[in-house]
C-alpha cells in the first residue's frame, strides 16, 4: 500500500500495459473495491479512500468531489494509468477530474454515478444501509452490521456529500473527447437510471449501458466483467 497525506492508498495487481486506476464507492469493503478489477488485462491499481477499510481516518473537509479527484490524478500521474474506473463516489470524482483535466485517462468506465450537476437529497447511515442489497448466500445480520459500521466510520461523508456535486456545468465536459462508458441500474435509489444517462449525454463520446437490476455489481459480475474487459482492454 502506498499512502498519501490525506490517507488515501493504493495498491497495484497483475502486470503491464495498461494500467488502470480504480476507484470504488461510498463504505465499499476491500473485497467489494476489487470487484471492478476483476479480469481486467493489465495492471490493475485498486484505490482505498481514506476512512475505508485499512486507510487512515479522513482529514477534516476532505470529502469534496474536487478534492478525491486531486488525490487520484496524483496517484494516476504516479502509476502511469491510462485507463480508469469509478463506482458511485468513484464515478463522480473522476467525472470532477475530467472537468479539471479532459485528457487525463485515454478511456474511462462509471459505474453508478449518484450525481453530476445536482445536489441529492441528505441521507442518514440507516438509509444507505437500508439501500444495500444482500449479495446472495450472505447472512443478513453480518452483512447489515458490517455496512452499518463502515458507515458509521464515514459520517463526515455521509454528511457532506449530498450537498456536492461532481461538476457545477455539464458543459466543460464537451472537452473531454475520450471513450466514457457509463454503467447505471434501474431502481436503484442511491444511483438513479437518470443521472447516468445525463453524464453519459455529457460526454461527446459517453455511451450508457442501462443493466435490468438494483445492483449489478452482484447480481450481473459476469457480464459487467466481460463489458469492461473488453472497454479497458482496447
Amino acid at each position: 500500500m502506498n499512502p498519501l497525506p490525506s490517507g488515501l492508498r493504493w495498491q497495484a495487481f497483475g502486470g503491464g500495459e495498461p494500467t488502470t486506476l480504480i476507484v470504488h464507492g461510498l463504505g465499499a469493503t476491500a473485497g467489494e473495491a476489487r470487484i471492478p478489477a476483476s479480469g481486467l488485462p493489465g495492471t490493475r491499481v485498486v484505490v482505498t479512500l481514506p476512512s475505508h477499510s485499512g486507510a487512515a481516518d479522513a482529514p477534516d473537509g476532505y470529502w469534496t468531489y474536487s478534492r478525491i479527484a486531486g488525490d487520484l490524478w496524483a496517484v494516476a500521474r504516479e502509476v502511469g494509468a491510462t485507463r480508469a474506473i469509478g463506482v458511485s463516489l468513484g464515478a463522480g470524482a473522476l467525472v470532477a477530474l475530467l472537468a479539471a483535466r479532459p485528457d487525463a485517462f485515454e478511456r474511462v468506465a462509471l459505474l453508478l454515478p449518484a450525481t453530476l450537476d445536482r445536489p441529492r437529497p441528505a441521507q442518514t447511515v440507516d438509509d444507505l444501509v437500508s439501500a444495500v442489497e444482500l449479495p446472495e448466500g450472505v447472512e443478513a445480520g453480518d452483512y447489515l452490521q458490517a455496512r452499518a459500521a463502515a458507515f458509521r466510520r464515514l459520517s463526515a461523508a455521509v454528511a457532506a456529500l449530498p450537498r456536492q456535486v461532481s461538476v457545477a456545468d455539464p458543459g466543460v465536459l464537451a472537452r473531454v473527447t475520450l471513450p466514457v462508458l457509463v454503467v447505471a441500474a434501474t431502481d436503484d435509489p442511491l444511483h438513479p437510471e437518470s443521472v447516468a444517462k445525463a453524464t453519459a449525454a455529457a460526454f461527446p463520446n459517453g455511451v450508457v449501458e442501462v443493466f435490468p437490476s438494483r445492483t449489478p455489481l452482484v447480481t450481473h459480475r459476469r457480464e459487467l466483467r466481460k463489458l469492461l474487459v473488453d472497454f479497458v482492454g482496447v
